[in-house]
């Protein structure tokens, strides 16, 4: 009964509180180790009130949604402003309280569960509150493993994180990595080389109806937008080649096909259902049809017209270095088009298949970086010589073009001696946080994964990424120009 007094004494006698309007309350919990910070917007303190139990604050706020605190975890309940000068840190390991509209879990990857979230964002950024819809996604990480992946939708459009405004954004799991880096790394890879819109990192620790999730990857939602893909949205495409969106996993949707030259599965992700109209998939068929013939018939004038090679070339270096084998189904391969202009790959995305991921014990296993020599296009890549050899021909014809081959070798011969330092310093600015918060041994104790350590999986990832490097050197070196 102490503890409830408290609350109310706080919530009362708080001298900053704003004379009208919506009030930013933030409720301060110590539980599982962590100290926790939960901005929730109200109207009133009236519509603050404790559980018939006693054991809940519950906080009500628009929407209908009332979000309950475990009383027994609450330190203290305070009406602030948010700091004045943002830190701008986005290596802070973030605090993210979700909770549904009906207080039931998240189980579905395609029906939305209306929700309110409390993003508490430190010194960094400024904390929001916000109504929002959540569901499951992605496809194996959904279906295989018990900690989910999720996307979430704001009701209106925001700054997240320090991140540019929008609604949709994701949340991964990253189950199956132990370290919860390798997208990051990659991520920071595209940054490094300048491949466009590629994605962001903030990390965040999850709770979900009071629930704790564990540690979570937050990024942009792979979509067009004026702060995502910024195509036009008279002219512009957003394209995936992906076997999951395509016809045989998705026969009834009349977004996807199969590529006209290479037999690839694919799906129009933009123009949306906004935009979509009933030529739309056929129109964009033809479309990237004239990029395929091009590169079919080696045709290295008319390609350099079609795409911009540069991507290309980028694209394709990441793919192979971090041995990323989902290139040959495909998979979560992105590429854009905006009006008159060429074809430009990316943004990347989904890379917790590579880095030697153990697929013959795919279900259950977290096994990585056992080999570094391996390929998935091979030493030849136009010949297909790697441990995948059904890679499309769309990837690895071009490799039949000398100068194509030239530029290849001279984007990876710029940075072969920097990038994998580079990224890496990136990564362990995350990993101090982790480390600092206490989140990487609460996220241990929530999901053991395996009898898998972090410290030990880091250390494999970082030699496994330099010698990596060093193989991946003698190997462009000695791809022929002319076959």
């Amino acid at each position: 009964m102490m503890h409830i007094l408290r609350l109310v004494i706080v919530a009362t006698f708080f001298f900053c509180l704003p004379a009208s309007g919506q009030w930013r309350a933030h409720v301060y919990m110590n539980q599982l180790g962590g100290h926790w910070n939960f901005p929730v917007v109200t109207d009133s303190v009236l519509d603050m009130t404790v559980s018939g139990d006693h054991s809940q604050l519950l906080v009500n706020v628009s929407g209908g949604a009332t979000v309950p605190f475990a009383i027994e975890y609450i330190d203290s309940v305070a009406f602030e402003q948010e700091p004045a000068v943002e830190t701008k840190n986005p290596y802070q390991v973030f605090q993210l309280y979700v909770t549904t509209n009906d207080g039931q879990d998240i189980t579905s990857r395609h029906d939305y569960k209306p929700c309110h979230i409390s993003l508490g964002a430190g010194t960094s950024f400024t904390s929001f509150s916000a109504n929002a819809q959540i569901r499951g996604r992605g496809n194996s990480s959904f279906h295989w493993y018990d900690k989910k992946p999720y996307r979430l939708k704001l009701d209106q459009k925001h700054k997240v994180l320090g991140l540019p405004k929008a609604k949709s954004w994701v949340l991964l799991a990253n189950y199956r990595d132990v370290t919860d880096l390798m997208n990051t790394f990659v991520f920071e890879m595209g940054r490094a080389l300048g491949l466009p819109y590629t994605n962001h990192t903030r990390y965040v620790e999850l709770f979900v109806n009071g629930d704790y999730r564990g540690l979570y990857q937050l990024t942009e939602q792979v979509q067009q937008n004026k702060n995502r893909v910024a195509v036009s949205s008279s002219r512009g495409i957003l394209l995936s080649l992906d076997v999951d969106d395509g016809p045989d996993e998705n026969p009834g949707a009349t977004d996807n096909f199969y590529s006209a030259v290479y037999h690839m599965p694919a799906c129009v992700k933009f123009p949306d259902d906004e935009y979509f109209t009933p030529n739309t998939t056929d129109s964009v068929r033809a479309v990237f049809a004239t990029l395929e013939q091009a590169i079919r018939r080696q045709d290295y004038n008319a390609v350099k017209q079609l795409l911009d090679v540069p991507s290309f070339i980028k694209y394709l270096l990441i793919q192979e270095f971090v041995y990323n084998v989902e290139l040959s189904a495909p998979r979560s391969i992105f590429l854009h088009k905006d009006g008159d202009g060429p074809w430009v790959m990316g943004p990347l995305w989904d890379f917790d298949g590579g880095y030697d991921f153990d697929w013959g014990n795919m279900y259950s296993g977290h096994t990585y970086f056992t080999d570094y020599r391996e390929t998935v296009m091979g030493t030849n890549p136009l010949w297909r010589n790697g441990e995948y050899g059904y890679v499309p021909q769309f990837f690895t014809d071009l490799f039949g073009c000398p100068e194509f081959v030239r530029q290849y070798k001279s984007q990876w011969a710029e940075v072969k001696d920097t990038i994998v330092n580079h990224c890496w310093q990136e990564c362990i600015k995350y990993v101090r946080y982790m480390r600092y918060s206490g989140a990487l041994k609460r996220e241990a104790a929530r999901w053991p994964i395996a009898g898998k350590d972090f410290e030990k999986e880091l250390a494999k990832m970082l030699t496994w990424l330099r010698n990596r490097a060093a193989f991946m050197t003698e190997l462009i070196a000695n791809i022929p120009e002319e076959n």
